[in-house]
C-alpha cells in the first residue's frame, strides 16, 4: 500500500511540472513549452518568444529572462475548454486559487492574491487565455 501511495505522489507531481507559470525562467519554459516558433526582441527590452507543442500555442513575454506574460492558444484556432482554461490557470495561481470576475463584458479571472489576472478573449481571430501579473516589479 505504501508503495502504490508513493507512486501516485510520483506520478502527481511529475504532472504538476509539466506546465510552466509566471515568474519561471526562460530556461524551464524552453525546456517544457517544446518548439520554439519565432522569437522577438522588443523596444522595451522584453523577450516575446512563441512556443509550439502538441495542440498548443503558447507565447511567453520575457522580462530579465523571467514570465511576465503567457498566452495559450490551440493551434487550430478553436476554443480552449473549461477543463484546459481551469489547467492553465491552476498552473499560474501561485498557491492561491482563481475566481471569475463578473464585472467586465470580456470573460476575466482574478487571482486570490491579487497578484495576477487572466482574460479568456478573441486574438487576432484565435481563442486565447492571457494569464498577467498586476504589478510587474522590474
Amino acid at each position: 500500500m505504501k508503495q502504490l501511495i508513493v507512486a501516485l505522489l510520483a506520478i502527481f507531481a511529475g504532472l504538476g511540472s509539466v506546465w510552466a507559470n509566471l515568474g519561471d525562467s526562460d530556461d524551464r519554459i524552453d525546456d517544457l513549452y517544446g518548439n520554439l516558433v519565432e522569437r522577438h526582441l522588443l523596444d522595451d527590452g522584453t523577450v516575446s518568444v512563441l512556443y509550439h507543442k502538441d495542440r498548443y500555442f503558447y507565447f511567453v513575454i520575457f522580462a530579465d529572462r523571467r514570465s511576465v506574460l503567457e498566452r495559450y492558444s490551440h493551434v487550430k484556432g478553436t476554443d480552449l475548454s473549461e477543463k484546459e482554461i481551469t489547467r492553465f490557470l491552476k498552473a499560474n495561481a501561485g498557491g492561491a486559487t482563481w475566481a471569475p470576475d463578473d464585472t467586465s463584458k470580456e470573460r476575466r479571472f482574478k487571482r486570490s492574491d491579487h497578484k495576477a489576472e487572466a482574460t479568456y478573449a478573441n486574438m487576432a481571430g484565435r481563442p486565447t487565455l492571457t494569464v498577467r501579473p498586476l504589478h510587474t516589479e522590474r
